[in-house]
């Protein structure tokens, strides 16, 4: 969940949109990783979602933790929709899916420490209150019906919204989860190379994190059902960006493509104003519908920069949006997978020597076959076992090159992260695999095992 923005001074020029971005150049010194991973909680004797309120609920969670961990409220009309401590929030998810958004850390043994500790913490609350959490790609059987709906005024705008556009809006609000992992960029031209490798290698970690096989009770089809739904959304604000890829890209031309987007809403006195569908455009011309004569401020900049949701995505930073939610020590991995090779140099220029020569149809086609094949995926002659084979061993070589150990020397560097991922590489097995296997053999087709075996 985005977190409406404060602040920011009247958009007087379009040059200000570039230079909001641009203002969120650093120093190699000063590149920081911040994870994020989403989780669905359910009420540990039913096996139904969490509601909101009452007893055993995500209002209990959230209080919870605020008053056995000293997390300070997020409020919103009245109702508690999320909390912060130190440079890290917590926040909802459409359906309750339970988010942590960690503090920018220098390390990947920092940001999995921080994943421990919150799921500790998550877990103490969930078992005083009789609730469970689990890390999937999308909810294995609960309906949309059943999924909760929190009180947040953006979720109630994207859930009419999502009725209009695309097919699957409303399934990825409330039935899917994700680990992502928010990376620093040093200049224009970095942010560029950043982006092109993201955006053509984003289907290898679909592939590698694959875990969402199972909808409504039974197997969907896919290895990554969550992947597939991104395909079948809103195509304005969703996809691969295929301009990236074109000579003279920077900052402006994707201010161009994040102009185009309709807008969803402006947030104004702690409440979101509905502008759906209108222009931002409009917006700077002081002509939108929702509210005539007025201009934005770089906050509605902000806020509107998080409605694209493109496989990868450029705020300040660089968001990796490509893969499902999944085991505990998946959340450390796929950071892992991505500061070894965003955070270092040779890393990054292999990883892009690798992907230049590939077209728009072949990275469509690979983001295509992932969600469904995994690491048996194939497009444009690209074998996505071999690939992905390919990319860990630079990521790995990355990690190496930071020369970062930790708990306190015993563990020489941060390629450990990658180790779940290696034995997929090794196995051709990602998770969404096994998951399939034990449903068709040790669970005869019980999908109800599903949380007793993999619950944090």
């Amino acid at each position: 969940m985005s977190i409406p923005q404060q602040g920011g001074g009247p958009i007087e020029d379009f040059a200000q949109l570039a230079e909001y971005l641009a203002s969120g150049e650093k120093p190699k010194s000063d590149w920081r990783i911040g994870t994020e991973h989403e989780k669905f909680g359910y009420c540990k004797d039913a096996l139904k979602p969490l509601p909101y309120d009452g007893p055993r609920s995500i209002r209990a969670m959230l209080e919870g933790l605020q008053q056995v961990f000293g997390w300070e409220p997020v409020l919103e009309g009245g109702n508690i929709i999320g909390l912060t401590r130190n440079g890290a929030n917590v926040s909802l998810e459409p359906g309750g899916q339970l988010e942590l958004s960690g503090a920018p850390l220098e390390t990947l043994h920092q940001t999995c420490e921080e994943v421990n500790e919150h799921l500790t913490e998550v877990h103490r609350i969930a078992d005083r209150i009789g609730a469970k959490f689990i890390g999937l790609g999308a909810a294995p059987e609960w309906s949309a019906e059943e999924m909760p709906m929190m009180p947040k005024g953006r979720y109630r705008l994207m859930n009419s919204y999502m009725d209009s556009v695309g097919t699957m809006g409303k399934t990825m609000m409330y039935r899917t989860c994700t680990v992502q992992v928010n990376l620093d960029f040093a200049s224009e031209a970095d942010m560029v190379k950043k982006m092109r490798v993201a955006l053509a290698l984003q289907p290898v970690a679909t592939a590698l994190f694959a875990n969402s096989p199972f909808l409504d009770g039974k197997p969907n089809g896919m290895k990554s059902w969550r992947a597939n739904i991104w395909q079948n959304l809103d195509p304005a604000r969703t996809g691969m960006l295929p301009f990236f890829f074109e000579d003279g890209m920077g900052y402006e031309r994707y201010v161009d493509y994040v102009l185009d987007v309709p807008m969803y809403f402006v947030y104004r006195d702690g409440q979101y104003i509905n502008a759906l569908g209108q222009s931002f455009r409009d917006f700077l011309k002081g002509e939108l519908p929702a509210l005539p004569g007025e201009k934005p401020t770089l906050s509605d900049w902000a806020d509107h920069l998080t409605t694209v949701f493109p496989e990868a995505r450029v705020k300040k930073y660089i968001e990796m949006r490509g893969a499902d939610g999944g085991p505990w020590r998946r959340l450390c991995a796929l950071p892992a997978f991505w500061v070894g090779l965003m955070y270092d140099q040779g890393a990054l220029d292999a990883a892009w020597d690798l992907v230049k020569s590939w077209d728009a149809e072949t990275r469509d086609g690979l983001r295509v076959s992932a969600a469904k094949h995994a690491l048996q995926a194939e497009a444009g002659g690209v074998k996505m076992h071999d690939l992905a084979r390919e990319v860990v061993a630079i990521s790995k070589a990355g990690l190496a090159a930071r020369k970062i150990p930790g708990a306190g020397g015993l563990i020489p560097d941060e390629t450990y992260f990658l180790n779940a991922l290696e034995e997929s590489i090794d196995t051709g097995h990602v998770p969404a695999d096994e998951l399939l296997e034990k449903y068709h053999g040790a669970w005869k087709g019980d999908l109800s095992r599903i949380y007793g075996e993999y619950s944090y």
